[in-house]
């Protein structure tokens, strides 16, 4: 947790955003709960959570209301967040239904929007799916690496996404 803080605090310094998965409702909701005791702004996100509370969650983050989302399977959420800069994954390890490799593809390139995004896989050791995300990440990467040079592009953040109710 502390290694994460101090992720967290040098991001949101910086005007960033954080996604924190977790594997249990539980946990998301007790380490916002520890986060609120210490001055992070943030919001669990899960199943849980009503649909007009997942849109005002989200929409409270576009607007700069909160820093960190913490959820339990932050894929479904439909998420287009381009200040996301860092996706932190704690149990990376576990195999299963949240930890496959597609899976964690999709969760990693949720700071693929960001020109400075990473991800965080914490756990004891590297399990298979880690392995594969960490190899495709790298693949697609080196991919988009040689587009910019070949193509002169120069990566840049996304334009924020607006939020319902809101015009462009």
């Amino acid at each position: 947790i502390d290694n994460l803080l101090e992720d967290i605090n040098i991001e949101t310094r910086k005007g960033n955003k954080v996604l924190v998965t977790t594997l249990t409702k539980r946990l998301a909701e007790e380490l916002s709960g520890y986060f609120d005791r210490i001055g992070i702004r943030n919001s669990y996100l899960h199943c849980g959570v009503d649909t007009m509370q997942r849109v005002q969650i989200l929409d409270n983050m576009r607007d700069d209301n909160i820093d960190v989302i913490i959820g339990v399977n932050l894929l479904r959420e439909g998420l287009d967040l381009p200040d996301v800069s860092l996706v932190a994954i704690f149990d990376a390890d576990t195999e299963g239904f949240l930890r496959t490799p597609r899976a964690m593809t999709q969760m990693a390139g949720r700071a693929a929007r960001h020109p400075n995004g990473y991800v965080i896989m914490y756990a004891d050791e590297i399990s298979r799916s880690m392995s594969k995300t960490i190899h495709e990440t790298n693949r697609r990467r080196e991919k988009q690496i040689r587009f910019n040079a070949e193509h002169h592009t120069r990566p840049r953040k996304a334009r924020k996404s607006v939020g319902l109710g809101q015009s462009a």
